[in-house]
């Protein structure tokens, strides 16, 4: 059989192949080629053939039925047949396949070998694709190489034993004594592997990351040399010794120093001459920078480290490389949390990121710019962020809409800017907008009884022959139906009033129910608009009236019966009409600490609250009055009564509140009648006070003592009770939330719920943030009503977010004090 041509030659023939399909011909033809060779046990030539097929698998090609030939080559007693074995083995084998083990021996005997660079060989390929099994039985042969004098095979013997540990955590401690001198190595290579191994064994075993805490003294010195030493040709990078090693070890002290008062103390001098003496015109020293930052920021380090630290990232923001700019912003979105005045200075600086071309950086910067913004400079960061929501990709819009109407409902210096500049949002990006931003809006309007003339007049002004933007056409709709006659009447004192007539207004209404750019919403909107301006107007009842008959036979059955209900006002209920369209009150916006769901809102989710009703008499079938029960994952227990306003005389206006109200609007809840299985008793009235601000009881029974309900992860609830004397049945809670941590956790909700034999009512906590370092607390009011006086459990669910990370646990609360019950 004719020689096999070299592995040089193949290559040069594919790289001659003009398409895919005759390159694969090439390829097809030097396998079948290898095959036949390796069917004949051809010693002579496998190695060249092991490696033409290598460098097949490399251009995506199969290759699996070298894997034998490749453990025939390990065996060898060439050390280029065993190159290129080992080589092949790692490329072609894995932990998957059981042909791996019978590398086992092989690796065994060549770590044991006398050639250093065939012990290496065994080294690289075990620590690249050794099973746990493997690892098991050539633990002890890598143990005794990482003592070895040798700094060839220590580096590669410290590199597989953290592929060791990785595979086999339970070894770990086998490795503990041989890294007692690996620090005191003078090879770089020896201690950048040495780091390695260290932080490996830190980061898995609490017990090795407070062993290894008394090396920090060493480490500080390997780096103050690594700054202080002069040029090294070995090991310079750009004008820095080794930067990898310094890396390295700057992560190793964050790991050691986090958490620890004493170990962040022994290294707060160098992490400064780090941060002050490495020079930042090349890429190398702004990695070196980034590290530096990143431990300043995790370990506990005086305040004016951390300021130092965010002035670096704030350098990195002037930065012409874009990656630089990228790591910056989100260093600075993790650290504003914990030092806001200190990001604070470099606002303008972000600010800028939002007009640049890269889109991750725009992201980063809107996301952080939404993070500064506090009561100061709402005016100033509010007028940028709408100058960027006006021209920024579509891919931001929604993102940044919702972020302004946060802040500005957070922070809002006046209604009249807070109404201004969302409908400024609108009018710019109002297809983008979440879908409750409608019904918040018009919320906002309602509640602002002094600009009620001037809103509608812009809100006219602004959709007047421009129906592109569907959410400011509902609000415009819904406000000239709610304040016509304002508008009509010239009242704004704000701005110069319009003259609008009467005939004007129903013509800009019209327009918006045949436009082909409204949807079902808005022209229901419009109709109910027109509806309501029949009781506000005087001249144009019969319009409205002929205008409303049209829509009763529209093909659109909401538009459709809307109209027929209308008509039938109009027509039997004349008297009534007055009553039934006259101005909306102010509303109450309820909070709701119950059970939620998750509604899908333009792609987003967000949590909204369940509807749920008393228990009616007899047998309760399951329906979604009880929908807690797969929130909270029990069978036995009964949804919270949410708190709802006090309950005002029934009116006429009462009947179509959802026809008219276009928002959702929550009534007094009926009252319920008694369970089958509890004796009748009256309802306490607790079930209907709503949030009084008034003493829950004057006559307190006393001396019940506090429990500690849950403890984890730094959240501490604790609760407190309080008994009427004159109603024992009714038990009042007070849970206090405290946080322990070094962050605070935010968006914190409180759910809780008890067997069906009680009933429980939440109200609205104190707030919805708790302080970290245990600077506050959270307080919410849990009212109990307890007929049976049976013995009181509780289900509970916390969800907040901490870290960047959305948190949530169930815990059951039984050991309630007698006294809370009895």
């Amino acid at each position: 059989m004719p020689a096999p041509i070299r592995l040089r030659e193949l290559i040069r023939t594919i790289r001659t192949a003009r398409t895919q399909a005759e390159e694969r011909e090439m390829i097809q033809k030097e396998c079948a080629a290898i095959r036949s060779s390796f069917r004949e046990e051809d010693n002579t030539y496998r190695c060249r053939n092991v490696a033409k097929l290598l460098y097949m698998h490399m251009l995506g090609y199969p290759a699996h039925f070298g894997q034998l030939e490749c453990l025939k080559l390990i065996a060898s007693q060439k050390f280029t047949d065993k190159r290129i074995g080992y080589l092949g083995a790692m490329l072609l084998l894995d932990e998957r396949q059981d042909v791996h083990l019978l590398m086992t021996n092989c690796i065994k005997n060549d770590l044991n070998h006398s050639t250093q660079y065939v012990q290496g060989l065994a080294l690289c390929t075990l620590g690249c694709m050794g099973s746990s099994e493997m690892c098991r039985d050539l633990a002890g042969e890598v143990e005794k190489l990482l003592k070895t004098s040798n700094s060839y095979l220590r580096k590669k013997a410290a590199l597989c034993a953290v592929h060791v540990i990785r595979k086999v955590p339970e070894l770990m401690e086998m490795f503990l004594p041989a890294t007692k001198n690996l620090l005191n190595e003078k090879n770089h290579g020896v201690l950048h592997t040495s780091v390695v191994l260290l932080t490996e064994m830190c980061e898995r075993s609490p017990d090795m990351l407070a062993h290894f805490r008394k090396l920090v003294p060493q480490l500080v010195r390997i780096l103050k040399n690594l700054i202080m030493s002069g040029y090294s040709p070995e090991h310079d990078v750009s004008g820095i010794s080794d930067p990898f090693l310094q890396v390295r070890i700057l992560r190793l002290l964050r790991i050691l120093g986090r958490n620890d008062d004493d170990s962040s103390e022994a290294m707060n001098d160098i992490l400064a001459q780090v941060a002050t003496n490495t020079e930042t015109s090349k890429n190398v020293g702004n990695a070196i920078l980034y590290e530096t930052v990143l431990t300043i920021m995790d370990i506990k380090s005086e305040s004016g480290l951390r300021v130092l630290a965010i002035n670096i990232l704030g350098r990195f923001l002037l930065n012409n490389d874009k990656n630089i700019r990228y790591v910056a912003l989100t260093s600075l979105l993790k650290t504003v949390q914990t030092d806001h005045n200190a990001v604070q200075r470099h606002r303008s600086t972000i600010v800028d990121c939002l007009k640049d071309l890269d889109v991750s950086i725009k992201r980063r910067a809107m996301e952080l710019s939404f993070a500064l913004v506090n009561g100061n400079n709402i005016r100033g960061m509010m007028k940028e962020l709408l100058y960027f929501l006006d021209s920024c990709e579509p891919e931001f819009k929604a993102d940044c809409a919702s972020g302004i109407f946060l802040a500005a409902e957070k922070y809002a210096p006046s209604k009249r800017w807070h109404i201004d500049t969302i409908m400024r949002v609108l009018t710019t990006a109002g297809s983008y907008v979440r879908d409750d931003a409608v019904p918040n809006l018009i919320q906002l309007i309602t509640n602002s009884v002094e600009m009620h003339a001037y809103t509608v007049q812009r809100l006219y002004k602004a959709i007047l022959g421009d129906y592109s933007q569907q959410p400011l056409v509902q609000v415009a709709a819904w406000c000239i139906g709610e304040y016509g006659d304002l508008l009509v009447s010239g009242q704004c004192e704000e701005e110069e009033p319009i003259q609008v007539t009467e005939d004007e207004v129903l013509d800009i209404l019209e327009s918006v129910l045949i436009s082909n750019m409204s949807t079902s919403v808005t022209r229901g909107y419009a109709l109910t608009a027109i509806m309501k301006l029949s009781t506000r107007f005087t001249c144009t009842v019969n319009r409205i009236k002929k205008v409303v008959s049209i829509y009763g036979s529209s093909i659109d059955v909401e538009l459709q019966q809307r109209a027929v209900e209308y008509n039938a006002l109009f027509k039997k209920y004349d008297h009534m009409r007055s009553a039934l369209l006259e101005r909306m009150p102010v509303m109450e916006k309820v909070t709701t600490n119950g059970p939620t769901e998750i509604v899908q809102t333009n792609g987003e989710t967000e949590p909204a609250p369940l509807e749920t009703k008393p228990p009616p008499s007899g047998p309760q079938p399951t329906s979604q009055a009880n929908d807690l029960l797969d929130l909270l994952g029990g069978n036995d227990i009964t949804p919270v009564i949410p708190t709802a306003p006090t309950s005002k005389p029934a009116s006429a206006g009462g009947e179509l509140l959802d026809l008219l109200g276009d928002i959702n609007l929550t009534g007094a809840p009926a009252a319920a009648p008694a369970p089958a299985s509890v004796p009748q008793i009256s309802q306490p009235p607790f079930l209907l006070d709503g949030l009084s601000s008034q003493p829950l009881f004057n006559d307190i029974t006393t001396g019940i003592p506090s429990i500690t309900a849950y403890s984890k992860n730094g959240l501490k609830i604790e609760f407190t009770f309080e008994r009427s004397n004159t109603n024992p049945s009714v038990t009042v809670i007070t849970i206090q939330a405290s946080n322990s941590t070094e962050l605070d956790m935010t968006d914190f909700v409180f759910q809780a719920a008890v067997p069906k034999t009680f009933q429980l009512q939440l109200l609205s906590p104190s707030s919805s943030i708790v302080p970290a370092f245990n600077t506050g607390t959270i307080t919410q009011v849990i009212k109990v009503l307890n007929p049976q006086k049976q013995q009181l459990r509780m289900r509970i669910k916390l969800t907040y977010n901490h870290k960047g990370s959305a948190m949530q646990d169930l815990a059951e609360v039984n050991n309630f004090p007698p006294q809370s019950w009895q």
